[in-house]
């Protein structure tokens, strides 16, 4: 039996439970992918935008939007995806840089749109999640994923991952 339809708030609280796949002590609302939430007599809308073009969690993001929103039996869900505005990480919330920064990842720091980003760089240091240490290197552009690089702690001696301000 269908409930009373939910509001956009009420909504998005069903779908901070859907987890980044990626990063699953983040939710898709906290990282900004969920972009909007509409329910009517005739089911859900949910617009949803990627990190990037390609990545490989959005099919898996999807299924798990459609699950969550199937257990409240809210009738038929449709995903949008857009494109425009780009996904960028100043849409990730406070709360969730911190719970990236306690998973061990780097957060973001702003993204800067006002430039191009030149071929090659030096990275500026970054704060280890660690120990908190700043004396640190980037030990490659690519991590696990596109969107993080691997860095080294030379105070603690540890590995980590930073999330790319993009």
């Amino acid at each position: 039996m269908r409930r009373a339809v939910p509001s956009r708030e009420e909504l998005f609280q069903i779908l901070d439970g859907v987890k980044d796949p990626e990063v699953p002590v983040l939710s898709v609302v906290e990282l900004g992918i969920v972009r909007d939430a509409v329910a009517g007599d005739d089911g859900v809308v949910v617009t949803i935008t990627p990190t990037y073009s390609g990545c490989p969690a959005m099919h898996e993001i999807e299924i798990e939007i459609r699950r969550a929103l199937a257990v409240e039996a809210l009738g038929p869900v449709e995903i949008r995806t857009t494109y425009a505005p780009a996904w960028t990480t100043d849409w990730i919330t406070q709360a969730a840089r911190e719970k990236l920064e306690a998973y061990g990842i780097a957060p973001p720091g702003p993204a800067d749109s006002s430039e191009l980003i030149p071929l090659r760089r030096r990275a500026a240091a970054i704060r280890c999640p660690y120990c908190k240490s700043h004396d640190t290197q980037q030990r490659s552009v690519f991590g696990s994923t596109a969107c993080k690089s691997i860095w080294f702690c030379n105070e603690c001696r540890q590995p980590f991952e930073e999330f790319k301000a993009i």
